[in-house]
C-alpha cells in the first residue's frame, strides 16, 4: 500500500500538536514560516538553485 503525502493543512495540524499549549500567536507564525522557509529551501537545492558561501560573500561584497 502506498503512503499518502500529507496535506499541507494536515502538516500544519501536526506542527501545531507539537507546540507547547502556552504557546504565542508569535510562536506559531515563526514555527509555520519557518517550516516554509526550509521547504523552499529544500526545493532550491533539489533543483540546483544554489551558491556556495563564498559566491555569496562575493556577490554581496563581504570579506571571503
Amino acid at each position: 500500500m502506498a503512503s499518502q503525502t500529507p496535506t499541507t493543512k494536515e502538516q500544519a495540524r501536526a506542527l501545531l500538536e507539537h507546540l507547547p499549549d502556552d504557546a504565542t500567536w508569535d510562536d506559531i507564525v515563526y514555527e509555520l514560516a519557518a517550516r516554509r522557509s526550509i521547504e523552499l529551501g529544500l526545493a532550491d537545492a533539489e533543483q540546483g538553485r544554489v551558491a556556495d558561501a563564498r559566491t555569496v560573500r562575493r556577490e554581496l561584497r563581504l570579506r571571503t
